[in-house]
C-alpha cells in the first residue's frame, strides 16, 4: 500500500477541501484527537500512531498537510515544510477540529491535539488560533521554519516533550518558549525533559535518534494528560 493511499477521508478547511487519515475506536466513539505529522509528511508511522491513539478511545484524525506527498529524505522534507505557509496550515488544521467537533463519533466538546517536530510547533499555533475548542495542546519537540505566533489565544493545558540533546529544539530555546506561552496566554505549560535526542519517538528511527523507554514514558504521560483534558 502506497502511503498516498492512506488518506481515507476528506472535509472542508480553510475554503478547500483537506484529506487526512482517520482511525476510529473499536467502541465507535471516543473523544476527538488532532493528530499532526513530522515534516516528513503523512507517513505510515503518523498512520500507526493516529491507530495507536485510536486502540486507546480516541476518534484520531490525522491530516494531511502536504496534500499526499511524503519523503524520507531530510533536505527534501526540509524544502516541503519550508513551502507550508504556518498561519494558512494552522487554518487548514482548524477545519479538522471543527470536523471531530461535528462527528457522530465524537463524544467530547473539545478536541485534543499531539504532533511531532513540525507538528508539534503545529499544536501550539493551532491551539492559539481555535482557543476553548482545543482540550488539550501535546506538543513532542515542537519546531517551526519561523517564530511562533503570539499565543494570547491559547486556553488549552499543554504537555510539553523535549530531548536534552535536541539540537532542533534545545533545552534553552525549550525554556524560552515556555515563558513566551505563559506569558502571552497565562498558560504554565508542563514542559518534560528526556535523557534523549530529537524525534526519540519516531520508531522508523530515520535521524537513528529512537528511544523506546523515553518514547513509552512519553506516551504514557500523554494518554493520562489527554485522557485528564479532553471531555
Amino acid at each position: 500500500m502506497s502511503e498516498n493511499s492512506l488518506q481515507n477521508v476528506t472535509y472542508p478547511s480553510n475554503g478547500n477541501t483537506a484529506h487526512g487519515y482517520l482511525a476510529m475506536p473499536e467502541s465507535g466513539s471516543g473523544p476527538g484527537l488532532v493528530v499532526i505529522q513530522e515534516w516528513w509528511g503523512l507517513t505510515s508511522h503518523i498512520a500507526d500512531v493516529t491507530n495507536r491513539f485510536a486502540a486507546e478511545g480516541f476518534v484520531a484524525l490525522a491530516p494531511d498537510l502536504y496534500g499526499g506527498a511524503t519523503t524520507h529524505d531530510s533536505d527534501e522534507a526540509g524544502e516541503l515544510m519550508a513551502k507550508l505557509p504556518v498561519e494558512s496550515a494552522a487554518r487548514d488544521l482548524g477545519g479538522a477540529v471543527d470536523y471531530l467537533l461535528g462527528h457522530e463519533a465524537v463524544t467530547s466538546s473539545t478536541v485534543g491535539a499531539v504532533g511531532f517536530c513540525m507538528g508539534g510547533g503545529f499544536v501550539l499555533v493551532l491551539a492559539a488560533q481555535q482557543g476553548d475548542k482545543i482540550g488539550a495542546a501535546v506538543p513532542f519537540y515542537g519546531v517551526l521554519k519561523e517564530d511562533f505566533p503570539d499565543f494570547a489565544g491559547l486556553t488549552a493545558p499543554v504537555l510539553g516533550h523535549f530531548g536534552e540533546q535536541d539540537t532542533m529544539a534545545d533545552p534553552d530555546s525549550v525554556r524560552a518558549l515556555a515563558e513566551r506561552i505563559e506569558a502571552e496566554s497565562g498558560v504554565t505549560p508542563q514542559f518534560h525533559q528526556y535523557p534523549a535526542g530529537h524525534a526519540f519517538f519516531n520508531d522508523e528511527n530515520l535521524l537513528g535518534t529512537y528511544d523506546k523507554e523515553q518514547a513509552d514514558l512519553a506516551w504514557r504521560r500523554t494518554l493520562e494528560f489527554l485522557r485528564a483534558n479532553v471531555a
